[in-house]
């Protein structure tokens, strides 16, 4: 099977997770059509724009930054994520993500059911 570019259906969600601004989300896969998984989407912040602090129980969400610069947020602090970084939140840990840079934050988030 080969879904096209042009079938993956974009959102706006205004303050996603208490976040700030708004993040365009790019399904890339429908919810419940990848066995084990929850969301399969790109995610692109703008200037200014961020995804509130959340858990994730019984689960494990990763970030895979394809574009841009942000800032994650974990327990540990503060860490800055570039291109071709790899996020990973799980085991009932939480993280948050903004972009303060002009060029917009995209990044590939992929939940799996734990």
């Amino acid at each position: 099977m080969i879904k096209k570019a042009s079938e993956m259906v974009s959102t706006t969600k205004v303050k996603m997770r208490e976040g700030t601004g708004q993040v365009i989300v790019k399904g890339i896969a429908d919810e419940g059509s990848v066995k084990h998984c929850r969301l399969f989407s790109e995610l692109r912040l703008e200037k200014g724009c961020s995804i509130g602090e959340h858990d994730h129980v019984n689960e494990t969400e990763y970030y895979w930054i394809t574009a841009g610069k942000g800032i994650v947020t974990e327990a540990d602090g503060e860490k800055v994520v570039e291109a071709g970084d790899l996020v990973i939140t799980g085991g009932g840990a939480s993280h948050a993500i903004r972009n303060e840079e002009d060029e917009a934050l995209v990044f590939m988030a992929l939940i799996i059911l734990d």
